[in-house]
């Protein structure tokens, strides 16, 4: 199967979040499944080129038509991990990813509505037509309108569109310029409850509610919060549009790349170990608190690793690291924040707390660090508000790490609580689960983590043992993705 992924990202080159990891981690189990997969991506002057190998020119004259006239671009590609990548390149006098960042200007709607268009343009100019046309998040939420609506009549009419949702707060809402940009036009019929009008604003449209309506499937990346879009305020507004798709929405898990994250071929830890071995964590462990300057001390050590965002839930981050400091545990938190009072208030912080030797605020990311934390700490906190799916739990299963998160979207599918799961049995629970948002709550679950690392420290070994047979890998989600291509490519 030929199979095109269109995104705004791609780890490691383009990475803002976990949406990149995803496109690549997809994209590599397609590939080693012997499908033929190629990925469309802006060209960003942020990007890690390091990370491609033979970047080239593919394309050099692509004309994407724009607000009546066109924008001249030039295509170019080259290799990302084994994946062989297509970067548009726009020459325009709007710098539309000549921005020294991916995300956070007032046009980014208009940017990205172009890079669909371009897209699109590109592959119809250079003959290429895959079965699956695979596209993420609002980004590219026109990609499929788009395609339906116009280049299905130019050579196109054989494509198919699978469209995933990686989180429902960022839709893309923009005015009728965006119709007259693109060429679709007509805003008497897209400007319809029924088309693209934003459920909440009859005087934009919405770019991921118009993904929805027009692709041949669409589905979220965890069954659970699949659900929560559908009947609860998670959807943010796009509810009764799931509804009226429902026929052609579901959820799948996103999977990781255990070629990355993974204790037992990890080089960027101190010392690898696996279940085996389990005892040499305590070594990665002693590790991080030589490099965070942390006394070493028999307590246990608990971390946070995260955007530092209001969807991480960073009023019970604030409320955990003093409750560890209370219980004589330790802290450490790794991410950066996306609003300038969360910035302001974990700076605070931070500074506060510099000479105390039992926490450490790392304010920013960096790869290298997450790692390091994964493979030392013995609990993880997922508090999040809302999580579409949640890569963290996941990997710190994999380094025998202990998650304490609250059941919603993605959590619910993946941690199965150790004193009070009763779908699972003992032996194949994984973690510590709370409901309410509340601090009464959250010291429950960590409480109940923390008296069994002191009161049963072999059941808790036995507990992190057993989060590391869990697989979580690109194979399952593999399955179902080539099933659903497999069903729309058919229809």
């Amino acid at each position: 199967m030929y199979v095109v992924q269109m995104a705004s990202e791609c780890a490691p080159v383009i990475k803002a979040g976990g949406l990149g990891d995803v496109v690549f981690g997809l994209s590599r189990e397609l590939t080693s499944r012997g499908h033929c997969v190629e990925l469309v991506l802006p060209k960003y002057d942020c990007m890690r080129y390091d990370h491609i190998w033979g970047l080239h020119e593919a394309y050099r004259d692509l004309y994407v038509p724009w607000f009546g006239g066109a924008i001249h671009c030039s295509v170019e590609c080259g290799w990302v991990h084994g994946q062989l990548c297509f970067f548009i390149d726009p020459h325009s006098g709007d710098r539309y990813f000549n921005r020294g960042k991916v995300y956070g200007d007032w046009d980014d709607q208009m940017r990205f509505a172009f890079f669909s268009k371009a897209a699109l343009e590109f592959l119809l100019k250079s003959g290429k037509r895959p079965d699956v046309i695979h596209c993420h998040d609002w980004q590219t939420g026109l990609v499929p309108v788009m395609l339906f609506e116009m280049y299905q009549y130019h050579g196109m009419e054989k494509q198919r569109v699978c469209y995933t949702i990686h989180n429902f707060k960022h839709q893309g809402t923009w005015g009728v310029e965006v119709l007259q940009a693109t060429g679709l036009n007509r805003a008497e019929y897209y400007f319809t409850p029924e088309q693209l009008m934003d459920n909440g604003n009859p005087m934009a449209i919405n770019f991921m509610k118009g993904g929805i309506v027009y692709a041949n499937y669409v589905n979220t990346v965890s069954p659970h919060h699949a659900w929560e879009a559908r009947f609860t305020e998670v959807g943010c507004g796009l509810q009764p549009t799931l509804a009226a798709h429902q026929s052609k929405f579901g959820g799948i898990l996103n999977g990781i790349d255990y070629g990355i994250w993974s204790p037992e071929v990890d080089d960027q830890i101190e010392m690898t170990f696996s279940i085996d071995d389990f005892e040499n964590k305590v070594i990665n462990k002693k590790a991080l608190r030589e490099r965070f300057l942390l006394r070493e001390s028999n307590q246990p050590l608990v971390a946070f690793i995260g955007r530092l965002d209001q969807q991480k839930g960073m009023h019970q981050v604030h409320h955990a690291l003093y409750y560890c400091l209370d219980r004589e545990t330790q802290f450490v938190m790794l991410g950066s924040a996306s609003e300038s009072s969360i910035n302001d208030w974990f700076w605070h912080e931070k500074l506060f707390l510099n000479d105390n030797p039992d926490c450490h605020l790392e304010i920013g990311f960096q790869e290298e660090l997450a790692h390091m934390i994964y493979a030392a700490a013995d609990i993880i906190i997922v508090p999040s508000n809302y999580e579409p799916c949640g890569l963290t739990q996941i990997i710190s299963l994999k380094y025998g790490t202990v998650p304490v998160v609250r059941g919603v979207g993605g959590l619910v599918n993946t941690i199965f609580d150790w004193d009070y799961d009763e779908t699972h049995p003992l032996e194949t629970r994984n973690g510590f689960v709370f409901y309410q948002n509340d601090r009464v709550a959250l010291e429950s679950a960590l409480g109940r983590a923390l008296d069994l690392y002191h009161n049963e420290p072999q059941l808790f070994a036995q507990l992190a043992k057993q989060g590391m047979v869990y697989d979580y890998s690109w194979k399952t989600p593999g399955d179902q993705y080539v099933g659903v291509y497999e069903h729309i490519r058919h229809k």
